[in-house]
């Protein structure tokens, strides 16, 4: 018996590491209900940066073999958040040459011609930081927000505290989970440490909400929803209860989804 018990954890121990390899190699299936599609994924790795550092006016151009978490952990980032930075979507691929920016903006990363000369990358300094180093967030928003699920708020929004990026809505498994506004949904996946089931939704260039611990994702990339579309189901992938973790970002940077969103 004792032998069977440690062949048992043995083949446990190997089936981790090779699904932590593929983790870390950043591919994986995308799985989405009624339809299932193939994409490289932002891998968690083993040690995941909880919550970006940003380098206001640095950035980094990337070089041969290197990849979006990798650019993104050497430089204490998270992957989503170096992604939304840059408009990188899925399947997240960069190429050699292309400039990367370290902070949130509202312009995309600009690809560099080949065959010529990378500029140098740009270090975060006293002398190379704008005078503004923080996101300015307006106190109004030109989307039309709506909220995404129905149930009580157990958790609410707080500045810079990495595990509250937005409002936690307690409800049923199974529980529709609807489009806060207009938009195209930018990311839908499972690949993003700390989320479960993810569906991004870009509004316009300065606005994105995301749905995450869902049971289930009722859309795919690239797909254009309106307000009020069921684009999940509410679960508790990722999470100790059914719930619908929402937050709402402005040219990348966490708000609250509260001063946002209509009161009830």
């Amino acid at each position: 018996m004792m032998s069977v018990m440690r062949l048992q954890q043995t083949t446990l121990a190997w089936a981790f590491s090779l699904a932590m390899f593929a983790l870390l190699a950043g591919c994986g299936r995308s799985h989405v209900v009624r339809e299932s599609a193939r994409g490289n994924r932002i891998p968690a790795g083993e040690h995941p940066i909880k919550v970006s550092e940003p380098k206001y006016g640095a950035n980094v151009v990337v070089q041969r073999g290197q990849n979006v978490y990798r650019i993104a952990t050497e430089n204490g980032l998270t992957a989503l958040d170096l992604a939304i930075w840059n408009d990188i979507g899925s399947p997240y691929t960069i190429y050699p040459g292309q400039r990367l920016r370290l902070y949130p903006g509202s312009q995309s990363g600009v690809a560099v011609k080949p065959g010529t000369p990378a500029p140098r990358s740009t270090t975060s300094s006293a002398s190379s930081r704008p005078a503004s180093s923080s996101v300015v967030v307006p106190s109004a928003s030109n989307v039309a927000w709506r909220w995404p699920a129905d149930g009580a708020v157990v958790d609410t929004f707080a500045s810079g505290d990495p595990t509250r990026q937005g409002v936690d809505i307690a409800g049923k498994s199974g529980q529709p989970v609807r489009a806060a506004s207009d938009g195209v949904v930018v990311y839908s996946g499972s690949g993003l440490v700390g989320y479960g089931e993810l569906v991004i939704v870009k509004h316009n260039d300065q606005w994105l909400s995301a749905y995450g611990h869902n049971r289930a994702r009722l859309v795919n990339e690239g797909q254009m929803v309106k307000a009020g579309q069921q684009i999940a189901e509410m679960g508790r992938s990722g999470a100790a209860r059914d719930m619908l973790h929402f937050e709402i970002r402005y040219n990348g940077k966490p708000v609250d989804p509260q001063q946002y969103l209509p009161k009830r």
